[in-house]
């Protein structure tokens, strides 16, 4: 129970970094925008232009126009970053703080319970059982960051997440809280428990994976090395994720390691300007709005269901899954990219 009381402290240890590292990216920005334009701006660093109407100005696509706030090396456009949006995210994290630990009740008795009943007891003095905990444990992410995609009563709660339309640090810390559902995906850690990895070093391995990925929020940073990019999750590799633009939807789902993408099929490239967000983006800063609103529409659209088939597949198909478009005899490919899905 000790070494479990000391997990549970590693992320409030790691706050002023991440307050620290935030910060040194806002200014960042806000001196490309005093560079770019000569002075600086009130609110946003890189908000829409908007009209005499109020209304953004749009580009000859119909995107929304955004101020010059430098662009990457790459020639990348940055989507930048917003005080609103950044406030928006705090304010996520902030009340997940709070309520966060009640999701522990549930997931870490699944773990236990699953140690329990395993007669095999693996030894924390072996390097190798640590080098082993932090590779399945990886694993294991990866397998429920996929299902928090392809599963709609998952997608509630991993939407908070991706709903941002910008890329930065304070993105990596908007997290859902008190999600229905959310904790049967604990269910991917129990074959490490069965196997005799220590209970207390499932979930230090579990914070290792979530903390390394702090970092790689961010559009400041281009490619790394080759064998890095090839290897590891990196900044490129998870603006692909949270890209909501076809090409990217459905992709690198890897923790620390991007080779789980290469071998499952879910790999895809920084190729062209990464659009972030949602695909139906739900505009509002609202930090109680934004944790529940995908919530709140599976259950809508559950409930106006004509048939149990319907309602049960709002739940466990994928994003986008529509029971008045589903088929009525096995399809004979694979379905496309769901159209609500953003990227995660």
């Amino acid at each position: 129970m000790d070494h479990l009381q000391n997990i549970s402290m590693i992320s409030v240890y790691a706050i002023p970094a991440f307050l620290v590292l935030m910060a040194v990216e806002f200014v960042a920005y806000r001196r490309e925008r005093r560079d770019a334009v000569g002075e600086p701006r009130r609110d946003a660093v890189d908000e829409p232009r908007r009209d005499a109407v109020g209304e953004p100005r749009r580009d000859a696509v119909g995107e929304p126009r955004r101020d010059a706030v430098g662009e990457a090396r790459s020639g990348r456009n940055k989507a930048g970053v917003s005080a609103r949006d950044v406030t928006t995210s705090l304010s996520i994290y902030g009340i997940g703080r709070v309520v966060k630990p009640l999701d522990k009740f549930i997931e870490l008795p699944v773990v236990a319970v699953a140690a329990a009943l395993t007669p095999v007891t693996l030894s924390a003095s072996q390097w190798w059982v640590w080098a082993l905990a932090l590779v399945l444990a990886d694993l294991a992410y990866y397998a429920k960051h996929r299902m928090s995609h392809r599963v709609r009563l998952f997608w509630t709660g991993h939407s908070v997440h991706h709903s941002s339309q910008y890329f930065n640090l304070s993105t990596a810390v908007r997290l859902p809280w008190l999600i229905p559902g959310s904790f049967l995906m604990s269910v991917v850690y129990v074959p490490l428990a069965l196997i005799g990895i220590p209970v207390w070093m499932i979930f230090l391995a579990q914070s290792i994976v979530l903390l390394y990925q702090f970092p790689i929020h961010t559009e400041r940073v281009d490619r790394l090395p080759r064998l890095v990019e090839f290897v590891f999750n990196t900044p490129s590799h998870h603006r692909v994720h949270h890209g909501a633009n076809n090409p990217y939807l459905d992709k690198n789902y890897g923790g620390i390691l991007i080779v789980w993408d290469r071998i499952f099929g879910s790999y895809a490239d920084e190729v062209e300007p990464v659009r972030f967000g949602l695909t139906t983006n739900i505009d509002t800063f609202n930090p109680v709005k934004v944790n529940y609103h995908e919530f709140a529409a599976m259950v809508g659209d559950a409930w106006r269901a004509e048939t149990w088939r319907g309602r049960v597949g709002y739940l466990l198909n994928p994003p986008g899954w529509s029971e008045k478009t589903a088929p009525t005899t096995k399809p004979t490919s694979r379905p496309g990219p769901h159209v609500l899905e953003a990227v995660g």
